[in-house]
């Protein structure tokens, strides 16, 4: 029936909370930690509670309205999260402080978004940008008039804004840009920890303290249900792969502890790692990120392909109806379907079991409660 199956991991085989309350204190700190834009009103620790977790996270991504529009749209990422949620706030701040620093705005706009830039930015505003209070609810309204945008004009549509809003060219609102860069850096910090963060980035965290969300996973299924079922589908002959938006490390780290990742073929396994080696050699075809079908791609040909290989491969592929891919987002079911590839959706993701209803609207082969299930379609 198939020889291969992919598999997601984000909201497949592990629950996305830690990974959106990542985001969330990511989005918090770049406001309000004295390192960045030092807004008042609100504080910045790096060792929340759960309670201030919840709290954080309820505020920033408005009760996860503004998460589920974002995948909606093909976000898969949480470092595309972040860019875009603090992106948002940013453009907000710089509104307001136009009319009063408009040639302080216009040249913030045209150079790199660094940290330092926010500080200067913080100096330069004064009291407005301490009292600048984030309207954290006015996210998706920014995009009134342009409800159909797809993920590669989402990434840079704060460039547009800003244009139509200042009356300047601006090109710093883009993936890979310093400022997408800059919230990566500082999500790294939450999810990995200190420790952790200072071995991979080579970087010491700004303010120690976090202890890494990488170490606090939460799995969507019972470790050895899942573990049983992955065993059985080997023994069965088929080839099991991942293609995930995590990292490398930030998989090999949770699967191991959960004893899953003896499973996969180590050939099949391809990780965001694996797509920005590849937009760095080919910045012209960024970003390559799910929904573009590249990690799957890279986990079908194997990681000893190269990423030529891997984007001049012939869509569909030959072999598509051969490869099940299993994910809980429409940006892996968009993936799947550009391979020529059956798909399986669990509802395990953000919002679990109302994602049915998008699922049979977009025609998924399987649709199923979790990951466990999976064993049924071969019975």
């Amino acid at each position: 029936m198939y020889d291969i199956i992919l598999f997601d991991v984000d909201g497949v085989f592990l629950s996305e909370e830690r990974c959106f309350d990542a985001s969330a204190l990511s989005v918090w700190e770049l406001l309000y930690a004295p390192h960045f834009l030092s807004l008042n009103g609100k504080s910045h620790t790096t060792q929340p509670d759960e309670e201030e977790i919840r709290r954080i996270r309820s505020e920033v991504f408005q009760d996860d309205r503004v998460l589920d529009w974002m995948k909606s749209k093909g976000i898969n990422s949480n470092w595309d999260m972040v860019y875009l949620a603090f992106s948002a706030q940013l453009m907000l701040l710089l509104k307001e402080l136009y009319p009063d620093h408009k040639e302080e705005v216009e040249r913030f706009l045209t150079r790199p978004v660094t940290e330092e830039a926010l500080r200067e930015l913080r100096e330069w505003g004064g009291n407005k940008v301490r009292s600048f209070k984030p309207s954290f609810g006015s996210f998706i309204s920014l995009f009134d008039g342009d409800e159909q945008i797809v993920k590669h004009e989402l990434l840079v549509y704060f460039n547009r804004l800003a244009e139509k809003w200042f009356g300047v060219p601006v090109s710093q609102f883009s993936r890979n840009s310093s400022l997408w860069e800059l919230g990566y850096s500082v999500y790294q910090e939450w999810y990995l920890g200190d420790p952790l963060y200072l071995q991979t980035e080579g970087k010491t965290a700004r303010l120690g303290g976090k202890k890494g969300f990488l170490y606090q996973e939460i799995p969507i299924a019972e470790p050895e249900k899942m573990r049983t079922m992955l065993e059985r589908l080997a023994e069965k002959g088929i080839t099991l792969g991942i293609g995930t938006g995590r990292s490398l490390l930030e998989t090999e780290v949770p699967f191991k502890d959960l004893g899953l990742y003896s499973a996969f073929d180590p050939e099949r396994i391809a990780t965001a790692s694996d797509v920005i080696t590849a937009e760095e050699s080919y910045p012209e075809r960024a970003p390559l990120g799910k929904p573009e079908p590249f990690t799957y791609i890279k986990a079908y040909l194997g990681r000893s392909s190269t990423a030529e290989e891997c984007l001049t491969l012939a869509l569909p592929i030959a072999d598509g109806k051969k490869v099940l891919i299993v994910g809980d987002s429409v940006a892996d079911l968009l993936a799947a379907r550009k391979m020529g590839c059956d798909f399986a959706a669990t509802l395990t993701g953000l919002t679990g079991q109302a994602a049915r209803s998008k699922f049979e609207e977009l025609k998924a082969d399987y649709i199923l409660n979790d990951v466990t299930e999976l064993e049924r379609i071969f019975q």
